[in-house]
């Protein structure tokens, strides 16, 4: 039966799944403190990342016997995971927030956290706050020295910590954008294996032919 029905499963061991479960749950919180309970938009982002999470192991689940469902899981995976970064996206811009580039101080900070938990985001959010706290306490105490009648301000706080002044929805948004982002690039190249492996392999009825074959052989 092993040569029927491989080892399946193991999802949570994939990148993307950990990924898609922690971009779950910063959605929850994200929803239950951001958007309106009444608001469509909140029920849609919720199920957007709870269909990435769940086909991902539900199309794990099933490679055992179905291959074909596997990558079609996957792909509705990765396009729930799309539809979900669409609505952070809408949510900075309608209310005339950043978003935040890759290479932004506080992007960095975040990707160097490597967050795994709920609690490790929450975590960044405060202290970026306490950044941004800092650096405005430092510029309102900043130093100014008068040469030639120009007054030349000298900021405390270096460029590679430079202060964050953005709200906490608008630092988690950014911050759930930027796991996205990851987890749809981790299950675009998962997407693309899948298809190489089932061009090369086949799925369950080109298997149960050859074993079948080759028992009738021996």
């Amino acid at each position: 039966m092993s040569n029927l029905i491989p080892k399946h499963g193991g999802y949570r061991k994939l990148k993307s799944f950990q990924i898609s479960q922690l971009v779950y749950d910063v959605t929850v919180r994200f929803c239950e403190l951001y958007i309106d309970k009444y608001s469509r938009t909140r029920d849609q982002m919720v199920q957007a990342a709870r269909s990435g999470v769940q086909n991902i192991a539900e199309g794990s689940q099933a490679s055992g016997t179905s291959k074909k469902t596997e990558l079609k899981l996957t792909n509705v995976a990765r396009a729930s995971l799309e539809e979900l970064k669409l609505d952070y996206e809408d949510f900075l811009r309608q209310r005339g927030l950043e978003q935040l580039k890759y290479d932004h101080p506080a992007l960095v900070r975040f990707k160097e956290k490597q967050c795994k938990t709920l609690e490790d985001v929450r975590a960044w959010v405060k202290e970026e706050r306490e950044i941004g706290k800092k650096g405005r306490m430092d510029d309102l105490g900043q130093t100014r020295t008068t040469t030639d009648e120009h007054s030349i301000s000298i900021k405390s706080v270096p460029v590679s910590d430079s202060p964050c002044s953005l709200s906490s929805s608008s630092l988690v948004a950014n911050a759930a954008l930027s796991l996205l982002n990851l987890a749809c690039h981790l299950l675009d190249r998962q997407i693309a294996k899948l298809a190489e492996d089932f061009e090369n392999e086949g799925g369950f009825t080109e298997r149960l032919y050859r074993v079948r074959t080759e028992k009738r052989r021996k």
